[in-house]
């Protein structure tokens, strides 16, 4: 059992960084109970859905919205994924929602946060990240910023947001008997991703009005990745004088060429030197000679290939479920481990078991399913 079995979470069916939320807190051990649309629901191979139970609700009927709200009385966490405003709307605000369990944990997750003047707008990942300044560090010099997939506002800034939001008012909620409301902003959580990078240029370390001439963003030869004679690709993170000195030992390169690791104006023709040497070896050669040594190497893999290499496998990083490969949960715990209980549900699937353990009578699931107002 997870350390959080034992507590109830509702969430509200959404995309991206809710049911990611939802799915980390259901591997801790959580009954993740996700609130679908009657007649709707994800895929069974969508990853985020694994652990969790689905209940079908129509929330546009007065006796849906009703039966969401003695559901609340049972919960501990509510994961609302809607704009602002929403959930008032739909009558499920949180002050209805707290007025029923004074207890609850309202957790709220959007782009731009509760208020401001955004707040209303539609946005993705590639925004949040934009007006943190995120966007803009990551890409070749004098070439246009690369997004990197939805990982730094979605699931980064998002998800994981969320989450710490989740535990800490748990805890809190434990000493106070109180429960409170939680504004998890991706643009918040992006921004916070960036503290390192505000440091490095309060110090003087960084040059945030430029792509790839920093140390971590690719314009150091020693921070980078790096074609090889397959086409495959390595990387290179040997940032430390040790480590660095262990590349040069390894690829051969001279103290002459590569002795004055961080004269940034030598680093281009330095990374064009290590352009040159990398591509004399297939990436299985490069890795016989540097993986597992101190030189700060890897592979670079497709994600799909990810759970076959022997790091992964040894530790198990990766594990199949109902015949969909996926990442395993984290982090470990050594008393109480996380698990994947289940796969994917149906929208749905568990209308009927959910409500009646939380004390809705058959008679009742009749006329409410007949009503339309269950799925």
């Amino acid at each position: 059992m997870g350390p959080l079995n034992g507590y109830t979470i509702l969430e509200l069916a959404g995309i991206g960084p809710a049911p990611m939320g939802g799915m980390i807190l259901a591997d801790m051990g959580a009954e993740v109970i996700r609130i679908d649309r009657a007649g709707g629901g994800p895929g069974m191979k969508d990853v985020s859905s694994r652990g969790k139970k689905s209940v079908a609700l129509n929330l546009k009927d007065p006796a849906g919205v009703e039966t969401l709200l003695r559901m609340v009385e049972n919960a501990d966490v509510i994961i609302d994924p809607f704009r602002p405003g929403v959930c008032e709307k739909l009558g499920i605000g949180p002050d209805v929602c707290l007025a029923r369990n004074p207890k609850l944990i309202f957790a709220r997750m959007t782009g731009w946060g509760q208020d401001g003047p955004l707040a209303q707008a539609a946005g993705h990942d590639i925004n949040y990240i934009s007006i943190t300044g995120a966007l803009f560090a990551m890409g070749r010099a004098g070439e246009k910023p690369v997004p990197p997939l939805n990982l730094v506002g979605d699931m980064g800034g998002g998800g994981m947001l969320l989450v710490n939001g989740v535990l800490a008012a748990l805890l809190e909620t434990a000493s106070s008997g109180k429960g409170q409301v939680i504004d998890a902003a991706m643009v918040d959580g992006a921004a916070q991703l960036m503290w390192m990078f505000h440091s490095f240029e309060a110090m003087g370390l960084w040059d945030a009005t430029k792509r790839e001439s920093n140390m971590l963003d690719g314009g150091a030869h020693f921070y980078d990745t790096y074609e090889c004679a397959d086409g495959e690709y390595i990387s290179i993170g040997s940032i430390e004088p040790q480590f660095y000195a262990l590349l040069k030992q390894k690829a051969g390169l001279s103290e002459e060429e590569f002795g004055d690791q961080n004269n940034a104006s030598l680093w281009p023709q330095m990374k064009q030197r290590l352009t040159e040497v990398f591509k004399q070896k297939t990436q299985a050669q490069w890795c016989e000679l540097m993986e597992g040594t101190d030189v700060c190497f890897a592979p670079v893999l497709k994600f799909t290939d990810a759970a076959a290499h022997p790091a992964n496998l040894a530790r198990n990083t990766y594990i199949e479920v109902e015949g969909v490969t996926q990442p395993a949960p984290a982090p470990r715990f050594s008393r109480t481990p996380s698990e994947v209980r289940n796969g994917g549900s149906t929208g749905g699937a568990d209308t009927a078991q959910v409500l009646s353990d939380m004390g809705f009578a058959a008679q009742e699931l009749e006329e409410l399913k007949n009503a339309g107002s269950i799925g």
